[in-house]
């Protein structure tokens, strides 16, 4: 007897995983035969020791990844596979997430598979360095630089004005 169900039943649900346990809950998951969606932004930080810019990737749901099967044969499966906390539901069982909202999110990837956040940064939006250096330092945003996640601001100090160029994600708007 098959434990799979035809296509047409298949759902996407968002799975609750338990904590830093997406990766293997998705790989898990896939041993059995499940779809999975992880979806995935590529931060970099800055290490303070060694003064090196270092890129984490890390799940865009912190706990949460999507996994499309039929719920009525495979959802208890689903349930007690290793990493999996629970399937994601609204009153008396799992709610299905609609395919629009998986294929929005997969619109938003780049070429490397990374989900792009919206930057929300305009020309003129008076922001503050968050990391790097210039931490602490207020500027206005003038604009992005083609092909990077780097941005050129305009630092405001009392002595003098200054561009400078630095990561997207070392600002905050004001």
């Amino acid at each position: 007897m098959s434990m799979q169900c035809p296509l047409r039943d298949y759902s996407w649900y968002a799975i609750y995983t338990n904590p830093k346990q997406e990766v293997r809950a998705e790989s898990n998951l896939r041993a059995w035969g499940i779809e999975t969606y992880l979806p995935q932004i590529k931060e970099s930080r800055l290490d303070q020791y060694k003064n090196t810019r270092i890129w984490l990737i890390k799940p865009l749901f912190l706990r949460y990844l999507f996994a499309r099967f039929g719920f009525g044969t495979l959802g208890h499966k689903v349930r007690n596979t290793r990493g999996v906390k629970d399937i994601v539901g609204f009153g008396k069982g799992p709610t299905p997430v609609d395919d629009e909202i998986i294929n929005l999110i997969q619109s938003r990837q780049d070429e490397l598979g990374y989900v792009k956040l919206k930057d929300d940064l305009s020309q003129g939006d008076e922001v503050v360095v968050t990391d790097d250096m210039f931490k602490g330092v207020q500027g206005v945003f003038e604009r992005r630089i083609s092909n990077s996640d780097r941005v050129m601001i305009l630092l405001k100090t009392i002595q003098f004005q200054a561009h400078i160029i630095i990561d997207r994600e070392f600002l905050r708007k004001v």
